[in-house]
């Protein structure tokens, strides 16, 4: 990885937004993108003072939704970051973008639209705005490169498989320099009326700061959030020829499904265990070699016990498991950006020796017994770490990281 680059509810720059995530702020408030008055759910984690005008141009802003406003600004600071010019690579470099929901607001206002003025009001950037794989194809377009276009929509999920589909990518010789990542602008009313009414949201609607409480007993449900991450990922001896700053590697990708249900995780974890060992094995990683586990950790019920268990399951041989982080604690939960936005904070976690904690959780659970770094960040240098990302329907995404050594 030689370049990061995130808009999100707790910064706009990598600068910010890890500062942000080591002094435990939270990102949690109430809405302010709609009217939200009648819903059961009021607050969100929003992105706050971000300005397109700083990375799109306005006619092609106009022609964008906001998920896509976003993920756009996050990659050109991915790329000033990286201190590469991608069009100058040319069929070389490629972008793999993740998203569940793509431009779901710009749909609802089509909807609205269509409704309300009839067919002939209908804008005739409808489409464009909304298919999820326009924010890969805007991505390519604004930074020019013209090798492998990737596209994954697969929940929460999305954008570590983009990762992992950007790896693949380079490995297969495919390309030399990959743009991955990943975005969501899912605080909309149909997005937050939906996820309310399936009961995955938590309901603290008067105290919106402590809600995401992953691995908590007192957790109730997840806090929808917009956010987009863009990682730079090269081909080592491409990286090394130009002398770029490497922050991390990345050494392995696990898929699995868990052939379940529709929402909820598989109770015994084996298949999102499986995913766990397939990244290791592509690392060529031993289970007592990970320090730190980046867990997918949404601040519900069953999805954080589910996860414990899984991650005691690739552990049960360690006398002590690694330790482990939600940061959704101070992010909400981002939906298809989730795995991105938490593979820039393992590689930073990484790069700097510094282990991200998790905010909000103050009450034992039983079923959740872990070190979860409650609410307070840990200098401690680790070689090796796991991001796990698992989305509706079953998918199962696992990135494994090295730390980069300069060897």
């Amino acid at each position: 990885m030689t370049g990061l680059g995130i808009v999100s509810p707790i910064g706009n720059s990598v600068e910010e937004a890890w500062t942000a995530l080591l002094a435990g702020d939270r990102g949690a408030a109430e809405i302010t993108r709609f009217d939200a008055t009648a819903f059961p759910v009021r607050f969100a984690c929003e992105v706050k003072d971000f300005d397109v005008a700083a990375f799109v141009d306005g006619k092609a802003a106009r022609r964008m939704d906001r998920c896509t406003h976003l993920l756009v600004g996050a990659a050109r600071q991915a790329e000033r970051d990286a201190g590469l010019d991608v069009a100058s690579v040319g069929e070389r470099a490629g972008t793999a973008i993740g998203t569940a929901l793509g431009g779901v607001a710009s749909f609802e206002q089509t909807v609205l639209q269509l409704a309300e003025r009839g067919p002939d009001r209908v804008s005739p950037f409808s489409i464009v705005q909304t298919l999820p794989n326009l924010a890969a194809g805007w991505v390519s377009i604004e930074l020019g490169t013209r090798g492998p276009l990737l596209a994954e929509s697969t929940a929460c999920a999305a954008s570590s498989m983009a990762i992992g589909d950007a790896l693949d990518a380079i490995r297969l010789g495919r390309a030399e320099v990959m743009v991955c990542g990943g975005a969501e602008a899912p605080v909309t009313p149909v997005s937050v009326a939906g996820f309310a009414a399936m009961r995955a949201l938590s309901t603290r609607n008067d105290d919106p700061a402590s809600a995401s409480r992953p691995f908590d007993r007192e957790r109730d449900g997840f806090v929808i959030a917009e956010a987009a991450a863009v990682l730079v990922l090269e081909e080592l001896e491409h990286a090394r020829a130009r002398g770029a700053r490497i922050y991390a590697e990345l050494g392995g990708y696990g898929v699995s499904s868990d052939a379940n249900h529709v929402s909820d995780p598989d109770p015994v974890g084996a298949n999102a265990a499986r995913a766990v060992h397939m990244a290791l094995a592509d690392a060529a990683l031993e289970p007592d070699e990970i320090g730190y586990v980046n867990a997918h950790g949404t601040s519900t019920p069953a999805g954080d016990s589910a996860e414990t268990r899984v991650l005691k399951l690739v552990f049960a041989d360690r006398s002590k498991p690694p330790l482990v982080s939600s940061t959704k604690g101070a992010t909400g939960h981002t939906l298809g950006a989730a795995g991105a936005v938490e593979a820039v904070f393992t590689v930073l976690a990484l790069h700097h020796g510094v282990l991200p904690p998790t905010i909000n959780h103050t009450a034992p659970d039983s079923e959740c017994d872990l070190d979860y770094l409650a609410n307070a960040a840990r200098a401690e240098q680790v070689d090796a770490a796991l991001s796990n990302s698992f989305g509706f329907g079953g998918h199962n995404s696992v990135l494994a990281f090295r730390r980069w050594a300069g060897d």
